[in-house]
């Protein structure tokens, strides 16, 4: 085979092909092997459709119109990521309040049992019996292993995460080495706890903790870079930032553009797939046209989350 998988079948998958060919030309041009996108989202059906009720609703989270581009069933999302060439992507999921995340753990265990090319995502949320079911999610119950990474809410758990309950676990993931994509940051809408403030005083207690910073940190763009370039550990994805859809809001400062290069083994593509209001290739190629270069895009699309994870080229 050649740079690209071509993928058969790809016409009955909800009318995209067009899409899929664009970012097979994408792949093409720059010399991607495929995608590692550490910023997906599934989770169990009625959970994900009180989320779309919630962006179609543009809540006091979201602040503007946002219409999710790819509302289809599960089956057809997973069909559509390979098709798109990811080898390997997340099931980013939440809890909005206490009692949901061992359940949601659960469901993203089984996921992952059956859609081998997900990385196994658990959760997390400060309440009585926090450890222990990190300490069970991290050491697995099956043959498949245990979480390979977690995701954190800031915004929409409304915690701090230097919350008591959890300095405990964010030692256990440090010292089990396992990632956590945490959204921080104060995009689309603040929170009560987001910003870098309270990330930093938690990086102060655990420096090894392998934090990812979604969104890059929008619109805290340049705290979070520093908080990057303080901690060897500290990683952004790139979920939505870039897009035309941002930049309307939550622009990035151009001065800052040289430490995207600076940093470029630390920045992991994300996407939010499928709660994206724009196709998912416009994603890759606002990457593109910040003119970092096809190694930048290379690294950042597919080489560091492929080492992160170790996931061994085709």
């Amino acid at each position: 085979m050649g740079v690209i998988d071509r993928v058969d079948g790809v016409a009955g998958i909800g009318g995209h092909e067009d899409e899929i060919e664009a970012v097979q030309r994408f792949r093409e041009r720059t010399g991607l092997p495929g995608l590692v996108d550490v910023h997906t989202h599934f989770m169990p059906e009625r959970v994900l459709r009180k989320v779309w009720a919630y962006f179609d609703s543009a809540g006091p989270l979201i602040g503007r119109e946002w219409p999710i581009s790819y509302r289809r069933e599960e089956a057809e999302r997973v069909a559509l990521l390979r098709a798109f060439g990811v080898r390997a992507y997340t099931s980013m999921l939440y809890p909005h309040k206490p009692g949901m995340a061992e359940w949601l753990n659960g469901w993203a265990a089984g996921f992952a049992a059956r859609t081998p090319d997900c990385l196994r995502t658990a959760t997390l949320f400060p309440e009585d019996g926090v450890e222990a079911y990190v300490r069970k999610a991290v050491e697995g119950d099956t043959e498949a292993g245990g979480a390979r990474i977690f995701k954190s809410h800031l915004q929409v758990g409304a915690y701090d995460p230097n919350d008591e309950r959890l300095d405990r676990v964010w030692g256990l993931l440090a010292e089990a080495a396992v990632p956590v994509v945490m959204h921080c940051g104060s995009g689309p809408a603040p929170g009560k706890y987001t910003g870098p403030e309270p990330v930093g005083r938690l990086l102060a207690r655990h420096p090894r903790l392998r934090l990812i910073v979604a969104h890059l940190g929008m619109p805290e763009y340049v705290d979070f870079l520093d908080l990057a370039a303080r901690y060897a550990e500290v990683r952004l994805d790139t979920t939505m930032a870039f897009t035309d859809f941002s930049e309307d809001f939550a622009p990035f400062p151009g001065e800052a553009r040289a430490r995207l290069a600076d940093l470029g083994d630390r920045i992991l593509l994300g996407t939010d797939f499928p709660n994206i209001p724009y196709p998912y290739v416009h994603q890759l190629e606002a990457l593109e046209r910040l003119g970092l270069g096809d190694e930048w895009l290379r690294a950042v699309c597919y080489g560091n989350g492929a080492r992160l994870f170790g996931i061994v080229d085709a």
